[in-house]
C-alpha cells in the first residue's frame, strides 16, 4: 500500500514502524468503509442544498471520524497563519479527549510490547488513567527499582488508521490540484504530507524517548540545572509504550499561589524562556507544544518541560529572520513586520511591501492593540489565535505562504509572551535583562 511522506506517494513509512502490510490492508479496508459511511450522508445533504458545509459541520464530521481527523482539526486550530479564521475558531472545540480504554486492554498492550508480564517491570500500576487522548492514554506507576513513573500507552490500530486516512486525504488533494489549475501546486498536498509525518512522529514512542534523551543532553551540555525534562526508561519502554520519570508540581501559570510561590513561578518562567530560546540554536529541535499544561512548576522550584511528542526544527539562519518578525510585532514596527513576512514566507509574486505594511497597520489599529499585552493576555489563547489568523489572512492576500515550522515557532513565542504578561506584567521580552534571546 503506498504511503505518503516527505517525498510523496510511494514512500513506505510503515517499514520499521511496526505496521504490517496485512494490518494496513485489513484495518485500511474497514477504515475506508467507516469513512464512506460517515461522509456520504453529510455530503449528500450539502449537495441537495447546493451549499458548502459550514465550519461547524466540518468539525462535527472530523470528530465523528476519530483520531486522524481530530488531530487534523487540532492542526487547523493551532495554525491560524495558514487556515481561515472561521475554521481556526471552530476547531478550537475539537478536543483530543476520549474515553479511557479498560485497563485489561492497556495491560495486554504493555505486556505484548515489552515482552514480559507487567509484574516483572512494575511494582504497581494505577488502573485509573491519568489522561486519555485519541492516540494514547497515560497511567501512573512505580518501577520495581522504586522510581515513580508515568506510562504512556499507544491505543491499538492508531498507526494503521492514520496511514489509511492520510493516504486518502493526500490522494484527494492531488486530484484537486490537477482539476483546479490555479491551485498552488504542492501547497495543500505538501501540507497533508507534513501533517502525516507529524502525526506518525507522535506515534513513534522510540523517537519521543530519543527526544527526551537529546533534550536532557542539551540541558547537561549547557550546564542548565534549572530546567528538567523527564528521564525515559528504555528497559520499560518499546514501540507503543513509553515509561518516563514522573514530575510533581503544578502548571506554571497556576494563579492560585502564595506570593513566594508566585515569585518562584516568575523566576522559573524566565528560566524556561531562556532555555527554549537556547534550544533554537543549540539543540536539534525545539519543543513545539508549550501550552501551559506542558510547563510545570515543580515542587523544588525548577521548571519541567513535558510531552516531547511534538517538536519542530529550524535552521539558525531562519531563526534570525523570524526573530525580526517577532521583534517587529513587539515594537509595532509595521514596515519591519512586512519585510520580515516576505523574508520568512514563501511566495512566487513580487510583494508590494508598502501596501503590506499599511494593511498590517490597519489590522493593529482595528484591534486597538498598540500594547501587545492587550492582545496576548487572554488566558484561553483567543488573542494569540486572532492575531495569527489576521496576519495569516493578510499574508494570503499577498500570495505569502508561511512554512509550518514558522507557525509552530511563532505559536510558542506568543505563548511565552502571554505567560510573561501573566507572571511578570510590564516586562518586555526583547528588552528585559533576564532574557537571553540567542542562548
Amino acid at each position: 500500500m503506498p504511503v505518503i511522506g516527505r517525498k510523496g506517494l510511494g514512500q513506505d513509512l510503515s517499514a520499521g514502524r511496526n505496521v504490517s502490510l496485512a494490518e494496513l490492508g485489513v484495518r485500511g479496508s474497514l477504515r475506508m468503509a467507516q469513512t464512506i459511511a460517515a461522509v456520504s450522508p453529510r455530503a449528500l445533504k450539502c449537495l441537495l442544498k447546493m451549499r458548502q458545509p459550514t465550519p461547524a459541520e466540518v468539525r462535527e464530521l472530523f470528530e465523528a471520524l476519530g483520531a486522524t481527523y481530530i488531530k487534523f482539526g487540532q492542526f487547523i486550530a493551532s495554525s491560524p497563519s495558514i487556515f481561515p479564521k472561521e475554521y481556526v475558531d471552530e476547531f478550537q472545540a475539537c478536543l483530543d479527549q476520549t474515553p479511557a480504554l479498560p485497563f485489561g486492554k492497556i495491560r495486554a498492550i504493555i505486556e505484548e510490547d515489552l515482552g514480559r508480564p507487567l509484574g516483572e517491570v512494575f511494582a504497581s500500576v494505577d488502573e485509573k488513567a491519568l489522561a486519555s487522548a485519541s492516540i494514547a492514554q497515560v497511567h501512573s506507576a512505580r518501577l520495581l527499582t522504586g522510581e515513580d513513573v508515568v506510562i504512556k500507552v499507544q491505543k491499538p490500530g492508531v498507526r494503521a488508521i492514520l496511514t489509511t486516512d492520510l493516504n486518502a486525504v493526500y490522494l484527494l488533494t492531488r486530484v484537486l490540484e490537477l482539476i483546479m489549475p490555479n491551485t498552488d501546486r504542492d501547497a495543500v498536498a505538501g501540507l497533508v504530507a507534513e501533517m502525516y509525518q507529524s502525526m506518525i512522529d507522535e506515534c513513534d514512542f522510540r523517537k519521543e524517548a530519543q527526544n527526551l534523551t537529546d533534550f536532557r543532553q542539551f540541558l547537561a551540555n549547557s550546564g542548565n540545572d534549572k530546567v528538567l525534562a523527564p528521564k525515559p526508561y528504555p528497559k520499560a519502554s518499546g514501540d507503543r509504550v513509553l515509561t518516563m520519570e514522573r514530575f510533581y508540581g503544578r502548571a506554571l501559570t497556576d494563579t492560585a499561589m502564595t506570593a513566594n510561590s508566585a515569585q518562584n513561578a516568575t523566576d522559573s518562567l524566565f528560566n524556561a524562556l531562556n532555555t527554549w530560546f537556547a534550544s533554537l540554536t543549540q539543540c536539534a529541535f525545539f519543543h513545539a507544544d508549550l501550552h501551559s499544561g506542558n510547563l510545570m512548576l515543580l515542587d523544588d522550584g525548577r521548571v519541567g518541560f513535558i510531552d516531547f511528542g511534538m517538536v519542530g526544527r529550524i535552521q539558525p539562519e531562519a531563526w534570525q529572520a523570524m526573530f525580526g518578525l517577532f521583534s517587529a510585532v513587539s515594537s509595532q514596527d509595521y514596515r519591519q513586520m512586512a519585510e520580515s513576512m516576505v523574508a520568512v514566507g514563501i511566495t512566487r509574486d513580487k510583494v508590494d511591501v508598502n501596501a503590506l505594511s499599511n494593511d498590517i497597520r490597519r489590522l493593529f489599529d482595528s484591534m486597538n492593540a498598540m500594547d501587545p499585552a492587550r492582545v496576548l493576555a487572554n488566558n484561553n489563547g483567543d488573542g494569540i489565535n486572532d492575531m495569527l489568523s489576521d496576519l495569516g489572512g493578510i499574508a494570503r492576500n499577498y500570495g505569502i505562504r508561511f512554512p509550518r515550522s514558522f507557525t509552530m515557532l511563532l505559536k510558542q513565542f506568543l505563548y511565552f509572551d502571554r505567560y510573561v504578561e501573566l507572571l511578570a506584567p510590564g516586562a518586555d521580552i526583547f528588552r528585559d535583562d533576564r532574557v537571553d534571546l540567542f542562548g
